[in-house]
């Protein structure tokens, strides 16, 4: 049980999108999970469960090296000619003994196609046109037809698949999934065509799982057959089969029903009928191959951990792109909130308007000693409204914001599309652009961090001689004032603008002291600086997010540690099957 538990949890890894990255090598990798999926649900899983089921040998070959002639003239009588059964002759074939029926009937076995029951006519019935003609020109590939015959012995079912080189993808398709499902592989080849590519990979695949096979070189001409079987026992030796058993079928003639004289398949058929005569021989045959076919699967398993790992390098490539860029759109706003490039422009003017005269900030190019009588005047005197001071700074701080949030994107989406993986991912999106309502979101914790200072003050001003001060200066002038502190440092600036920003914060500055104390200002201070950083790396958390969130389902470091565990736990399965 813990074989069948291990097994289904690979299934069920395999089962998901693992390979989501369009890196290097990554469509073959795709094919062999995919491949394994199919190969789990097929053989490996229903075989591991019924040892003692029917061998499944599944007829293999190249157009037109005789496959039905070879299958009609195993069972004695046709079955596979067109129109010799109901539906259809296109379809895989999977002939089969009554008591073998509960075996095959369900999907124990190849649970993707759908079972078809196929009757047979007696060899003298003709078949009327109509129905001969109904059979489409393509094979059907979701299905197969169940066709009883007791002639064929117990123990043995035989299909007939496509052709492995047919001109249909999905023919070809099909056929490999049928050889992957097979417990032993009967080849059937030509004089003329027994040295082709197609059936040699497929030969060699057959070496690497270990399966049993067997080779029928069909349409041997007089003479020959000896020199071009030892060519072929040869070739086979070579690609490491050399226990495959070799057939030679030689050209003869047909009779009326198209038959092949039965002599000309007797050595196969008794070949087919000792395989299948006891549980012990059938069983022999399953758990070779079943061993193969695991140990096929664990070396899948192995390249794939590794392709995982190079997804979780690629994925955490790209995730260090887009944070990076975001961190730095961090930085940058930081960096402008405070090196005094918001207190240029419309905020100083306004800044200016709110706490005294333009000539006020022209006294402090000589000097500030004058401070403390201007906050004296200040205090006792009415300020002009806070409203368009706290407009200009929300503006100027909404649009610091933005544009670093916009840079962040658009470096972001740049070096995505010059990443194989990320090329991908982002497709025909735009993630340059910032998303639908980030600018309204973006003023909304402008306004937010706005309110946050405004509670700081209140909080600390809580006396009343605090509070007695603040009269008519009023909590929002304060929250004003606390801002420009923020926005304080000069770095940056120069010549004149050196003077008023940073008149602009001493001003600020000594009002807060003045009102608080320098200790409680520097605290004040901190907070507010703290709140505004939280509220950005929200924003910016946001937008990033559109990119990370490509990333699920990128595997991880774990996933692909686990997949090779699993994989080790395969070859300790296979080694037990074939011992």
């Amino acid at each position: 049980m813990e074989a069948i538990n291990l097994l289904t949890e690979v299934r069920s890894d395999l089962s998901v999108n693992i390979l989501p990255l369009d890196i290097a090598g990554v469509a073959q990798l795709r094919e062999n999970v995919r491949s394994s999926v199919e190969q789990l649900d097929d053989y490996i899983l229903p075989r591991y469960r019924s040892l003692d089921a029917p061998l499944l040998a599944v007829v293999g070959g190249s157009t037109g090296a005789g496959k039905s002639t070879l299958v009609n003239a195993i069972v004695g009588h046709p079955v596979t000619r067109a129109g010799v059964i109901r539906p259809t002759t296109r379809q895989p074939i999977l002939l089969h003994h009554e008591l073998d029926r509960p075996w095959l009937e369900n999907d124990r076995i190849l649970p993707g196609l759908r079972r078809i029951t196929g009757t047979t006519v007696s060899r003298n019935e003709s078949i009327p046109a109509s129905q001969a003609g109904a059979t489409p020109d393509a094979a059907l590939t979701d299905s197969i037809i169940l066709l009883q015959d007791d002639a064929v012995p117990r123990g043995l079912a035989i299909l007939d698949a496509p052709d492995v080189d047919s001109i249909s993808d999905e023919n070809r398709r099909l056929a490999g999934q049928l050889l992957a499902a097979a417990d032993l592989w009967i080849f059937v080849t030509t004089a003329n065509r027994y040295a082709d590519a197609v059936p040699w990979k497929l030969l060699s695949e057959a070496a690497g799982r270990n399966i049993t096979v067997a080779v029928v070189l069909d349409r041997v001409p007089a003479g020959v057959e000896e020199e071009i079987a030892t060519d072929l026992r040869g070739m086979l030796q070579r690609e490491g089969l050399g226990g495959a058993e070799l057939f030679v079928v030689p050209e003869l003639e047909l009779d009326e029903m198209d038959m092949l004289p039965g002599l000309a398949v007797a050595p196969l058929k008794t070949w087919l009928g000792e395989l299948a005569d006891t549980s012990e021989s059938r069983a022999a045959i399953a758990r070779q191959t079943l061993a193969g076919v695991l140990g096929q699967l664990a070396d899948r398993g192995d390249v794939i951990a590794v392709a995982m790992g190079e997804q979780e390098a690629s994925g955490s490539r790209l995730a260090q792109y887009a944070e990076e860029a975001f961190a730095q759109a961090h930085v940058g706003i930081l960096a402008s909130v405070q090196d005094g490039t918001l207190l240029r422009g419309e905020v100083l003017a306004r800044w200016q308007d709110f706490v005294g005269t333009g000539e006020f900030f022209r006294s402090l190019e000589s000097g500030i000693g004058r401070l403390r009588d201007r906050i004296g005047a200040f205090f006792t005197g009415k300020p002009k409204p806070v409203d368009n001071i706290e407009a200009a700074i929300e503006s100027g701080l909404h649009a610091v914001v933005v544009d670093q949030a916009a840079k962040a994107s658009e470096t972001t989406e740049e070096r995505w599309r010059a990443d194989p993986a990320g090329k991908g991912l982002v497709g025909t999106a735009n993630l340059g652009v910032l998303s639908a309502g980030f600018s309204d979101r973006v003023a909304e914790q402008v306004r937010a961090w706005q309110g946050d200072l405004m509670g700081i003050i209140r909080t600390e001003g809580a006396n009343k001689r605090m509070t007695a001060r603040m009269v008519s200066f009023g909590v929002n002038g304060v929250a004003v004032a606390l801002m420009v502190v923020v926005f304080a440092s000069t770095a940056g600036l120069t010549g004149l603008e050196v003077g008023i920003a940073g008149g602009s914060a001493v001003v600020g500055q000594k009002l807060l002291e003045a009102i608080f104390g320098e200790d409680a200002v520097r605290r004040l201070t901190k907070r507010a600086k703290d709140s505004l950083a939280a509220r950005c790396t929200d924003l910016l958390e946001t937008e990033k997010e559109r990119f990370l969130v490509r990333l699920q389902g990128i595997p991880t470091a774990e996933d692909a540690k686990r997949m090779k565990q699993n994989s080790a736990a395969i070859r300790r399965l296979a080694r037990e099957q074939g011992a």
